[in-house]
């Protein structure tokens, strides 16, 4: 039995609030991908906890099973429509399967290093690029290519943000620090001795650092005043990555979006995107 027919024969024995989840599933069932169970309670003004208990009643291990699941009924097209119409016998495309996959995965990424970052540590990251004179960014490799993007945001924010992607250059633009300045510093594993002698360096200039890495130990977090970290594990070589840049990409969208809550960083960001159409049309 597909998971929206299950909540559909289920749902007269569920208590008040299992009705309003399932009722929000049963009329969200497309859109659910897009949701965490953080946001699905949010969005039904209930606890994650009761979210969580909700898809184990349902014989899942948790809410990110539910969520594939619902997905991939929804791609075989196999569940009963509302008047029980019955389903599509067509098999579903090879590519469905594979999309799944990689889909589940990269949202069971993002659901863990959700948790693994306490809401106090995001909000402490934010606050500290509210209050920075300057904000130094630096990756190095594949590192780098997040670090500009996000150095990119920040600027439309009207942010003060020096992206970096020559260790060796970063020095003399550290000799510029002034306290309460931040550095981000950009590093999957964390092991770029570069990058710690540059963390080191700002410490001495009274900036504060914040490093985003993997979640293990590594030399790099041992500088780091905040810390993001991100948990993104896969035996598959060319799918970690992938795992990992998707995660990362949660987080940084997170904060992005805490400091739009700013009224002024609002609005130089529309300015910003104003003046960046016309040049963008020709």
């Amino acid at each position: 039995m597909s998971p929206l027919l299950k909540i559909r024969s289920e749902r007269d024995q569920m208590s008040a609030i299992e009705r309003r989840i399932a009722d929000f599933v049963l009329e969200n069932a497309h859109l659910l991908r897009d949701y965490s169970s953080q946001q699905l309670a949010s969005a039904l003004g209930i606890s994650q906890s009761s979210v969580v208990k909700f898809s184990q009643k349902l014989g899942f291990k948790g809410y990110p099973d539910l969520k594939y699941s619902v997905g991939e009924s929804l791609a075989r097209g196999d569940d009963n429509d509302e008047n029980g119409a019955p389903a599509s016998s067509e098999e579903p495309h090879p590519h469905a399967a594979l999309a799944e996959g990689l889909w589940r995965a990269k949202a069971q990424a993002g659901e863990e290093t959700r948790l693994i970052n306490p809401p106090e540590t995001i909000d402490a990251i934010a606050d500290a690029i509210r209050g920075a004179q300057k904000v130094f960014v630096i990756g190095l490799g594949p590192d780098g290519i997040q670090a500009r993007g996000f150095a990119m945001r920040l600027s439309l924010l009207g942010v003060l943000a020096v992206h970096h992607f020559d260790p060796v250059l970063m020095p003399a633009a550290v000799s510029t620090t002034s306290g309460g300045d931040v550095l981000l510093a950009f590093s999957e594993h964390g092991r770029q001795s570069s990058l710690c002698q540059i963390a080191r360096l700002f410490h001495e200039r009274q900036g504060k650092v914040v490093t985003v890495t993997r979640h293990t130990a590594n030399p790099l977090r041992a500088h780091a005043d905040l810390s993001l970290l991100v948990s993104a594990h896969d035996e598959r070589a060319h799918i970690q990555p992938l795992l990992y840049q998707t995660a990362l990409q949660q987080l940084l969208d997170l904060i992005f979006q805490l400091l739009c809550e700013d009224e002024g960083r609002l609005q130089q960001l529309s300015i910003n995107l104003e003046l960046m159409h016309p040049m963008l049309d020709t």
